[in-house]
């Protein structure tokens, strides 16, 4: 019943739609406005009845590359200056009090394309309506104001988050939804029209991933899918948590990937986990920032996905978020069976993507002072709620990362160095990192140095250990939750941690920093600023809004060093440092995370090194107020920044006593038992 009352509503309204893109009853250009959105909507509709019918089964690789083209055309860069979608050119045509607000609907219409190819009717038809009612009030010899159209917003996203917040957590626990899980086990994986059966951009990137991927022997995607699998497996172990409690895996990855993806799943399957696959994130209810969590193609254009990283301003008030909160909790209930029995995300995350400039614009959404608190808030609650069903201390992760082919010529040796790099000598690094273990946990701060450019001068407090014998601060990474190998660290104290933390040039999160610069007091950020705007305010809110997550200031969270210099050797070689992600890039020098500790959520489960020591620096002066109110202890927010080595002065334990062991100095380790890691820095 409910499914034919859906298809009677889908036919009115695109016959409501058909209509409108003859219509001249808005005033212009508003006419123009809506005739172009309404027809996007058409053709949305016809891919649906396509996919529905299965009219694609028949194309040819030319046919769907030419009809995924179409589907994006309008916002892609040489097409953005002069479509709605880009927030300048809307204010431009449409005016200050209209253009902004109907750039947002324009945007937020390209969750079409991913409801038409899942055939996700009911989202489909609620959104053909919003377009409609918002029209409906340019038809009036009035020109609606801008209230009127921002209720109309306001109301959907709330009276329908019902239907749009429930199934993002529906889709996280249930393998019911197997939309990607068949594309990557029943298809044909050298028939590269696979690739557009998902419905994401596809471009000639994903296309010679896919061929590079079947170009490899059988023997080199089971090590890749292999090492992904144990590392997840070992996370297990190594965290004490019972993996045989739980029944499903998130596996997130690029298009392109599926051979890989394929073994891991029939690896997983072993282990008695099923697979949930979603795709990253299509309403900007679900969405967070510019980030895509889940599987996805290519992105069309990311200064369109930057453009529109804060619509939420539109809706976001205290009533919308209790609102949101109580459709999670209540979705969670509905489904708290799958959520106890899913047991966490396993990422392949890539690297070598074009550099990225966002342009800041004044036209653009930008959440108020207010309204920072509010998702600052709703966030950390969202993270509560979900860790109440997806049991924290129960749950683990892996992730692995790997070079596509835009990355350049050196595509193929990059990506052999890479499998190489994720597969480094698990012992010999946890004996190296073990001497550096042992010299650390003798001291009660270390000074990290930078050179050069680079003004780094940062003391980082150590919890006190009171019984040495079988307590340690720093934790032996190897390669299980975050491969590669590479790096020892700790949740510093914060008191007694401060200084200026610098890099000349990072990446963090597909963002570029041109000489970032944090000063910390006592562990937490109190000044930050960067070099890409020649406005200060620019350079300051990029920094507020994406390193510190729109938080006025954020703790320490975390102090490593990273010992993998093989890593650093060949993004040096190859002139790749800026395109590492921070799974590698942290192992390739010290770093430092803003946000919460590395154990958050799981701080009263205890964790131990190889050599059987416990790791007591889970917790630090915010993490444990989590015993009182957890929403004032945790973030839901963790980056690392990384030094590099050529960016290193030195790194030394200093001691109570007075001592002072020299871990790093003059471009090399100097501490006895590491030499072995300098074979990469000459």
């Amino acid at each position: 019943m409910e499914r034919t009352v859906l298809e009677e509503r889908d036919a009115l309204s695109m016959e409501r739609l058909a209509s409108i893109t003859k219509e001249h009853t808005a005033q212009e250009p508003f006419g123009d406005y809506f005739r172009k959105t309404a027809s996007f909507v058409i053709k949305m509709d016809e891919v649906y009845r396509k996919i529905k019918d299965g009219k694609t089964e028949s194309y040819t690789l030319e046919q769907w590359q030419a009809f995924n083209q179409s589907l994006y055309e309008e916002i892609l860069p040489e097409n953005y200056e002069h479509s709605y979608g880009d927030p300048k050119y809307a204010v431009e045509k449409l005016g200050e009090v209209h253009g902004r607000i109907l750039s947002f609907l324009y945007a937020e219409l390209y969750a079409l394309i991913g409801y038409a190819f899942e055939q996700r009717l009911h989202e489909k038809v609620i959104l053909q309506e919003l377009l409609i009612e918002v029209y409906n009030c340019f038809e009036e010899e009035e020109l609606p104001g801008y209230r009127r159209i921002q209720q109309i917003i306001y109301w959907f996203e709330s009276d329908y988050s019902e239907i749009t917040v429930a199934h993002r957590i529906r889709e996280a626990v249930d393998p019911k939804l197997d939309f990607a899980a068949k594309i990557v086990m029943e298809s044909d994986l050298k028939d590269l029209r696979y690739l557009y059966r998902y419905g994401e951009y596809i471009t000639e990137n994903e296309r010679k991933m896919a061929e590079f991927m079947n170009s490899l022997d059988e023997e080199t995607v089971e090590k890749m899918a292999s090492t992904f699998t144990e590392g997840y497996r070992i996370g297990f172990v190594l965290g004490g948590k019972d993996l045989s409690k739980k029944q499903t895996v998130n596996i997130r990855y690029m298009v392109g990937f599926e051979r890989m993806v394929r073994l891991a799943i029939r690896n997983f399957e072993k282990m008695g986990l099923k697979p949930v696959i979603y795709r990253a994130a299509l309403e900007r209810i679900n969405k967070k920032g510019v980030h895509r969590i889940g599987y996805y193609g290519a992105i069309p254009n990311r200064q369109f996905d930057y453009d529109h990283r804060a619509d939420q301003a539109i809706y976001l008030d205290k009533a919308f978020m209790e609102r949101r909160l109580g459709v999670m909790r209540s979705a969670y209930e509905n489904y708290k069976t799958l959520a106890n029995g899913h047991a966490g995300p396993a990422c392949i995350d890539t690297f070598g993507e074009p550099e990225f400039y966002p342009q800041t614009k004044p036209e653009a959404y930008y959440l108020s002072d207010k309204q920072k608190k509010l998702q600052t808030q709703m966030d950390n609650e969202s993270v509560q709620i979900t860790n109440r069903y997806i049991i924290g201390k129960e749950r683990s992760f892996t992730i692995i990362a790997f070079p596509v082919p835009e990355i350049g010529a050196d595509f193929p040796e990059i990506f052999k160095e890479t499998i190489r790099i994720n597969t480094l000598d698990y012992q010999l690094y946890a004996d190296i990192q073990q001497k550096l273990i042992d010299a650390l946990d003798q001291g009660e701060s270390v000074h990290v140095l930078g050179k050069g450019e680079n003004h780094t001068d940062m003391h980082i407090a150590l919890h006190k250990l009171n019984d040495p014998k079988k307590q340690t601060n720093f934790e032996n990474c190897v390669a299980d939750v975050n491969i590669p190998v590479g790096e020892v660290f700790t949740s510093p104290i914060l008191k007694g941690t401060s200084g200026i933390l610098e890099a000349c040039t990072v990446y963090l999160e597909g963002l570029k920093y041109e000489k970032l610069h944090l000063e910390f007091e006592d562990g937490m950020v109190k000044a930050y600023t960067c070099k890409n705007f020649e406005q200060e305010e620019y350079n300051q809110n990029y920094v507020r809004e994406n390193v510190l997550a729109n938080h006025e200031t954020l703790p320490i969270g975390e102090f490593a060093i990273g010992t993998n210099t093989a890593a650093y050797a060949m993004a040096r070689e190859y002139h790749i440092e800026g395109k590492l992600p921070i799974l590698i890039a942290e192992k390739t020098g010290p770093h430092f995370a803003v946000g919460d500790t590395c154990y958050s959520w799981a701080e009263d489960t205890p964790v131990y090194n190889p050599d059987k020591k416990e790791i007591i620096a889970r917790d630090n002066e915010i993490s444990i107020r989590r015993k009182e109110d957890p929403g004032e202890a945790y973030f839901g927010h963790h980056l690392d920044i990384t030094i590099p080595y050529d960016e290193l002065g030195s790194i030394e334990v200093q001691c109570a006593d007075g001592r002072r062991i020299l871990i790093f100095a003059d471009g090399k380790f100097v501490l006895p038992g590491t030499e072995e890691l300098n074979r990469f820095l000459n």
